[in-house]
């Protein structure tokens, strides 16, 4: 252990001292009675704290502020049900790979399993939903677990951890110490993240690479942990092969690139989805097979061969078998990919010619864009529509975050990403509440730039109230409320398939008002009801940066999202907007026309 400013000091002391050790910059977090001894040293802090209005929004802005930094968001809340009230944050962040530690506070270490007032055993609760866990039962162990709590959540496969801190430990005296790198790894012998990839699993990527003839890179939210978007560019161009960027990945290729075409899996575009279908060779770069990407997986890219590229080996082979498995961080791994095709172009290496390849994407891009019906006059205002405007009006470089739901998927859609770390949602998870505190969060990380929360009404009324915390910690976020007056997303899915039996699924879209709503928050609100006064709403936003704004987007309740692939059937069941459904049968392989 290496002494610095030696002495005595309490474990609410070292507690904090030791964040700052780790270049903490903010905390999301709500105080109660056995995390409060933590909370006096915070007052003499350089550390920002952001006081949330509910334990879960601390955990979403932990993980905005992650989304857009790569750096560890940290949420500090109570013991009991203020822990619990993390846990959606926690398996949020475990499902989408994002860096997060939470600290929770636990009754003093004697009344531990008697059901003393607001105890409950986080560490068990937590259990499954982070990296790692540990409950410290000593001050002089405060330092070392929050070391190991910010190492691992950074390293290997980013992830949630959680140290859990009895009130007694917080408020007992200990030497200060700071652990060494010796002293760290030496503490966790299991735990050794592997980097580099096998070199001979490169060179087999790399010439098969050159082999195929229908390829496709299959880029997922492992890019942007990476840190690999330039190198993913790199080898694209370099090889000339079209690029799909999942939920996850959105902004890790850019949307205006050439070899770009969006988004696949169940939502996806038309062209996206296909190309995975029909390829011979998948480039699994960071992304999980996903059951949303894959559909059935028994009949997804029934002719690709696959390369596997993960830093976390427990995903090779878990949904889809490789012929290439590499485990392994994406952008040295990539890097190394790149050398070794150079390398075998050099020696006399020909790629094979995938011009009939390309012409098929373009003809699938230009047959199938995205689509839907506009308002007529009289009629209601199109989501897509109001999506589409703010699109054509965002500032540079800024930051989207979206809840969940048909409003997640036309933003994903229909905004173009053109910059890594600027698309901010919850994929495995599905989380809804999610958009506001992350936008609130991501703006934390980012004050200079524009943040953009789309959501849905059924969302906001879950975690709006997190504008509060935007006002009075001067964080003025945007938000496209998508007011549909329905569960939109379920909505659909009844209609599809459940006879148009509409259960439980309207909100009525006249409670609560959103513009009342937001104005006592202190944000702006402003209400739209025609396609006329979409534009000049959000550009009214876009000129209000001492305050947060809400445009309630009071929209089509019938608007459902296509494409599809209803659950559980193979990708080439793709149902298209019915503008083009009368032309499905040109996307499908030859064998299912």
């Amino acid at each position: 252990m290496t002494a610095a400013n030696s002495g005595p000091i309490t474990g609410a002391e070292a507690l904090i001292r030791s964040l700052e050790h780790e270049q903490v910059e903010l905390i999301f977090g709500y105080p109660g009675g056995c995390i409060l001894p933590a909370y006096d040293p915070l007052v003499d802090s350089p550390i920002r704290h952001i006081l949330v209005r509910h334990e879960q929004g601390a955990g979403h802005m932990a993980e905005g502020y992650a989304h857009v930094t790569g750096r560890p968001g940290v949420a500090m809340v109570t013991s009991g049900p203020a822990a619990t009230n993390l846990v959606t944050p926690l398996m949020d962040a475990y499902m989408d790979s994002i860096p997060m530690v939470g600290i929770t506070g636990q009754v003093p270490t004697a009344a531990i399993g008697s059901d003393a007032f607001q105890e409950c055993d986080t560490v068990g609760i937590t259990r499954s939903c982070t990296k790692h866990n540990e409950l410290v039962m000593s001050p002089d162990d405060i330092s070392m677990a929050i070391r190991q709590a910010f190492h691992i959540a950074r390293t290997g496969r980013p992830g949630p951890t959680l140290v859990d801190v009895p009130k007694d430990v917080l408020q007992a005296t200990t030497n200060w110490y700071w652990p060494s790198d010796e002293e760290l790894f030496s503490s966790l012998p299991g735990y050794r993240p592997n980097v580099k990839g096998h070199p001979r699993m490169i060179k087999q990527a790399a010439q098969m690479i050159l082999e195929a003839e229908r390829p496709v890179i299959y880029a997922g939210g492992g890019i942007l942990k990476a840190r690999a978007a330039e190198a993913l560019r790199e080898l694209a161009e370099l090889t000339d092969i079209h690029v799909v960027t999942t939920l996850m990945a959105r902004g890790a290729f850019p949307d205006d690139h050439p070899l770009c075409i969006g988004m696949p899996g169940m939502h996806g575009n038309a062209t996206a989805v296909s190309a995975m279908q029909h390829s011979d060779l998948l480039i699994a770069l960071g992304s999980r097979f996903d059951d949303r990407i894959t559909g059935k997986v028994d009949s997804f890219a029934p002719e690709a061969k696959v390369i596997h590229v993960d830093i976390d080996p427990a995903e090779q082979g878990k949904v889809r078998r490789p012929d290439v498995p590499i485990v392994g961080d994406a952008k040295y791994v990539i890097e190394e990919i790149v050398s070794a095709i150079r390398q075998l172009q050099s020696g006399g290496t020909v790629q094979a010619d995938t011009a009939d390849w390309k012409s098929t994407l373009s003809g699938w891009r230009e047959k199938f864009p995205i689509v839907y019906d506009q308002s007529e006059p009289g009629q209601a205002l199109k989501p897509q529509y109001c999506i589409e405007q703010l699109n054509e009006r965002l500032a540079p470089g800024a930051i989207v975050a979206s809840g969940v739901g048909q409003h997640q998927m036309y933003a994903s859609q229909l905004i173009d990403f053109t910059e890594p770390y600027t698309w901010v949602n919850s994929g495995g998870l599905g989380t809804m509440g999610f958009s506001i505190p992350a936008a609130i969060g991501a703006k934390a990380a980012h004050p200079d730039k524009d943040v953009w929360a789309i959501d849905g009404d059924g969302c906001f009324q879950m975690t709006g109230q997190e504008l509060v915390t935007a006002t009075l910690d001067d964080l003025p976020i945007k938000v496209a409320l998508i007011n549909n007056a329905y569960l939109g997303m379920v909505r659909q899915w009844q209609e599809m398939f459940y006879d148009e039996k509409y259960s439980e699924v309207f909100l009525n879209g006249s409670v609560p008002d959103f513009v009342m709503w937001a104005e006592s928050m202190g944000a702006v609100g402003i209400r739209v009801e025609s396609p006329e006064e979409v534009g000049p709403a959000i550009e009214k936003a876009n000129a209000i940066t001492d305050r947060s704004v809400v445009i309630e987007f009071r929209c089509d309740p019938s608007e459902k999202v296509f494409p599809m692939v209803p659950a559980g059937v193979s990708n080439d069941e793709l149902i298209l907007h019915p503008q083009h459904a009368g032309d499905a049968h040109h996307l499908r392989r030859p064998e299912n026309r």
